[in-house]
């Protein structure tokens, strides 16, 4: 059982090798999208069994509800996943 524990955290310590810049900027740029604006998504359809459908949904980040600039979040991320400033700046929209 020990032996077990030991294989599966070595497994998941390997899983969380070092990151690679331009991941670490795609990931960041997610984030400080989402510092951006609300997430907004509406979903209109129709199908041949239930009929009409629809549904909404908002999604609201902590960084966009603290007012933090979005270029700051990308910055903090990219030096918290790698330890060095950001090889790139960020595509936002």
């Amino acid at each position: 059982m020990r032996r077990t524990a030991v294989v599966l955290g070595l497994l998941g310590l390997a899983a969380c090798g070092p990151v690679t810049p331009e991941r670490a900027a795609e990931r960041c740029e997610e984030r400080a999208r989402a510092a951006q604006a609300p997430d907004v998504g509406i979903t209109l359809g129709a199908s041949s069994n239930g009929g009409p459908f629809a549904g909404a949904s908002i999604g609201l980040s902590a960084d966009y509800l603290r007012g933090r600039d979005p270029i700051e979040v990308y910055e903090t991320c990219v030096i918290n996943m790698t330890g060095q400033p950001p090889i790139r700046p960020p595509r936002l929209r």
